[in-house]
């Protein structure tokens, strides 16, 4: 269907001006009927997402974003068009009633076949382009801070800028339990088609509510508890940390962000692929990852890879939610950045085929793991390729860099990551984004790190470049360990950060540590007060101290009527170690052949990302 055989809208105003008399505002009701709905169970992705939006800020979890609109569209075949674009898609129709349980959480998604969604129409008056680029930026921001509820359709919000009857600007903020950024991207598309009076071929990729039942299936429940045991081997043994800078103190904020554009780095990239025949998502994830190795000062890194479910073909143009990280335990002890881009292939295809995964169990396991190491797990590095979900009429809107390389100061998000490289685009020009933690990287110091990831690409398009000549782009290691610190199960602790740490938790106490144990003594008013309580208190204030470390061993002394007692243990829970004990047995006995269809399958499915 077009949007010429489209039966009318339903112009119902639904209010006066929303934002003031200046510029009017009124709201325009559309109505939607389509073929399909349908209920069903959440999918991993819609489950994960659900979570997060219960426990984040509205801005942390929606997404605003300009779209193109083409030449000559009108108000009303805009509405039309997003009419449409509502039918079209079901996610974009998916409810997420409250469950039965306490909290309410959501057990089922529910698909709309009819109902309606309001449009905000904002007059834009005799503004230039510039001011009108303006005026939707700020429209974007203010709207994206405004929750989208989740028990009630559309999963998302527009608001169309206009001159009359000539529309000008279209302003959307996307649910994210509706639909990713690889799924914004196919929405920006199909939109653009719809807008310009094209007629669309049916959708293809799989529903959500198809997806959910493959993910209930016993091949999909094999695959979720082979991703957690994935998950648990690096939680339990790999390093828990990356960076080790005396000026972490508390989760992070106050983040810098910074865009890069160049052309030439573009061009670089492209000669490094074609000579070590990796993607440029290889090529990208190997260079920033041999940066940050070198400004943490350590060789083997957890990263967090966003959007990982997109890297299995049949998904690409899925509209849904496939928020899952794929967590990938990387060393870069390579001699080269050859060496070290097919260590990240290798790594990075293990993690993206283990990322589909049960969010409850996963944040059991994350709680789990904290426990029995006394450290948590947190996204400290992160990777976000958004490459190929950025439709080409939205990068070629873009003016060229002004300079080589462009960089451009960006409002930071609040994110509780320490670095973050979102990649933007590969072709034409390299653009990505760069967000910093000042903990790690102040300013001065992000512009340097945002300037070397395109001065390693020059040197690797010419040929193999020496990790060891990173100095060369990036200057010394940043990790600053004059103090007191000390490596501990594979992460550097500041033992100054570990008093603070019980302070916080038990009060007075005194700590000392021998051969990589740290022991705590502590004396206890409360008769019922012993190791395990202690270690519960202080695993209980972990958050965001990712440079101190709960003791391994905990002396409790108390005073009786009979006299002073003393207790000592490791404070560790017996069940949570068995738990975990059970999954990291069952995922070492299996490993191997989950490993060889693993491979199989992700050369099938991925191909296209990780070679």
């Amino acid at each position: 269907m077009t949007p010429h055989d489209a039966p009318p809208l339903d112009p119902t105003s639904l209010g006066g001006t929303s934002r003031g008399t200046n510029p009017t505002t009124r709201r325009v009701a559309v109505r939607y009927a389509a073929e399909s709905g349908g209920s069903g169970p959440l999918t991993r992705g819609q489950d994960n997402m659900i979570r997060c939006i219960r426990a984040g800020a509205p801005e942390t979890i929606n997404k605003e974003s300009v779209w193109p609109v083409p030449d000559g569209t009108s108000v009303p075949s805009g509405l039309v068009a997003l009419r449409l674009l509502v039918e079209r898609h079901e996610s974009l129709r998916t409810s997420f009633p409250a469950g039965p349980g306490p909290d309410g959480f959501p057990e089922r998604q529910v698909v709309h076949r009819d109902g309606r969604f309001t449009v905000s129409v904002v007059e834009a008056g005799r503004r230039s382009d510039a001011e009108l680029d303006s005026m939707a930026q700020e429209l974007g921001w203010a709207d994206v801070a405004v929750p989208v509820d989740l028990a009630v359709p559309p999963r998302l919000r527009f608001t169309l800028i206009a001159a009359g009857e000539r529309l000008l600007r279209l302003v959307a903020v996307v649910c994210h339990a509706g639909a990713d950024g690889a799924a914004t991207a196919v929405l920006i598309q199909d939109w653009y088609a719809l807008a310009a009076g094209k007629e669309l071929p049916p959708v293809t990729a799989p529903t959500p509510l198809r997806i959910a039942v493959a993910e209930q299936s016993v091949q999909g429940r094999r695959r979720s508890a082979a991703a957690l045991r994935h998950w648990a081997r690096i939680l339990t043994a790999g390093p828990v940390g990356v960076f080790s800078d005396a000026r972490i103190s508390g989760p992070p904020r106050d983040h810098s962000a910074l865009l890069v554009r160049s052309r030439t780095a573009a061009d670089d990239l492209a000669a490094v692929c074609r000579r070590t025949g990796a993607s440029p998502s290889v090529v990208l994830l190997a260079a920033f990852a041999a940066l940050v190795a070198h400004r943490a000062g350590r060789s083997e890194l957890v990263l967090s890879a966003l959007s990982a479910n997109r890297q299995r073909a049949a998904l690409i143009d899925h509209v849904g939610t496939l928020a899952q990280d794929a967590l990938i335990l990387l060393d870069t002890g390579a001699a080269d950045l050859d060496q070290l881009i097919g260590r990240t292939k290798s790594a990075s295809l293990s993690a993206y085929w283990h990322s589909t995964l049960d969010a409850e169990k996963v944040w059991q396991l994350v709680d789990d793991a904290a426990h029995q190491r006394g450290a948590r797990f947190g996204r400290q590095v992160v990777v976000n390729d958004l490459s190929l979900t950025i439709p080409a009429a939205v990068a070629d809107a873009q003016p060229p860099p002004a300079t080589d390389p462009e960089l451009t100061v960006l409002p930071a998000p609040p994110l509780p990551v320490r670095l973050m490289l979102t990649i933007l685009r590969i072709s034409g020009s390299l653009d990505f984004a760069l967000i910093a933690c000042p903990q790690v990287l102040d300013p001065e110091e992000a512009e340097g790190f945002a300037r070397a990831l395109p001065a390693v690409l020059a040197a690797a398009a010419e040929g193999p470049v020496l990790l060891a000549d990173l100095p060369a782009a990036l200057g010394p290691p940043g990790a600053d360990r004059v103090g007191e610190w000390r490596l501990i199960d594979g992460s550097w602790i500041d033992l100054a950060a570990v008093r603070e740490l019980l302070r916080a938790a038990l009060g007075e106490h005194r700590l000392s540590e021998s051969e990589g144990r740290l022991v705590a003594e502590v004396a206890a008013v409360d008769p019922a007060f012993g190791p395990a309580e202690a270690h519960r208190a202080v695993v209980a204030e972990l958050a965001g101290r990712d440079t101190a470390m709960a003791p391994h061993l905990y002396v409790v002394r108390r005073t009786t009527p009979a006299g002073e007692r003393t207790e000592t243990g490791s404070g560790r829970d017996p069940a949570v170690l068995a738990r975990l004990s059970a999954l990291i047995r069952q995922g070492s006995s299996d490993r191997a052949r989950l490993e060889d269809a693993h491979l199989e399958g992700a050369h099938l499915e991925g191909a296209h990302l990780t070679g």
